[in-house]
């Protein structure tokens, strides 16, 4: 199934899967105690600017191959919306400085634990990619469908807890939009897993 120039571009994937999971640990561990917003949205920075380069690699390889691992859609499919994921990530993390929102609630980290449990299962779910594991996959996007569903009801919770406590108008909008933007990540996530299972079905 897999021809020989897997290794150009399984590799770059591994690389991008690591580089989200570290940036979503970073991401829920500052959930735990945000100091300064704008450190912390700068931190998130870096790491999406990494994802740039590997994925700028990974399409200048594209079209500079012949022969590829898999169909060249799902090659770039799979490629933007592993860097949707940190785009997303990143647009959050300046959320916080944008709004000055420096008292972290327990949604917000429930979020932040569910994003990395969700990059958790993606990276679970590449390694079986790159090791022709493709019946062990479902397992891990199955569960990123999952987490989604878990980060829909967060999201609802959130806001239901929000309308019913805060009287503020302005602390409104500012933390709905937070949870709006967190509950992307999570969707961002169940779209590579979207992807990842398309992949599944044509080279099984």
């Amino acid at each position: 199934m897999f021809q020989r120039k897997r290794d150009t571009f399984f590799e770059y994937f591994l690389q991008v899967v690591e580089n989200i999971k570290v940036t979503s640990q970073i991401f829920r561990e500052e959930m735990n105690n945000l100091e300064d917003a704008e450190q912390f949205a700068i931190q998130i920075k870096c790491k999406e600017s990494i994802g740039d380069q590997y994925t700028h690699e990974i399409i200048r390889a594209l079209n500079n191959t012949f022969i590829t691992p898999l169909e060249r859609e799902d090659i770039l499919g799979l490629t933007i919306k592993l860097d949707d994921v940190l785009d997303l990530l990143e647009a959050c993390a300046w959320s916080f400085d944008l709004f000055n929102v420096t008292e972290v609630d327990d949604f917000m980290k429930l979020f932040a634990r569910n994003i990395e449990m969700c990059t958790q299962e993606i990276a679970y779910a590449i390694n079986c990619l790159v090791e022709k594991k493709l019946k062990e996959m479902p397992r891990h996007t199955h569960k990123i469908n999952d987490l989604e569903n878990v980060a829909d009801d967060l999201l609802r919770d959130s806001l239901k807890t929000l309308f019913s406590t805060c009287t503020d108008p302005i602390e409104i909008i500012k933390r709905k939009e937070i949870y709006y933007m967190m509950e992307e990540v999570s969707d961002a996530c169940e779209d590579v897993a979207d992807i990842l299972e398309g992949i599944i079905m044509r080279n099984s």
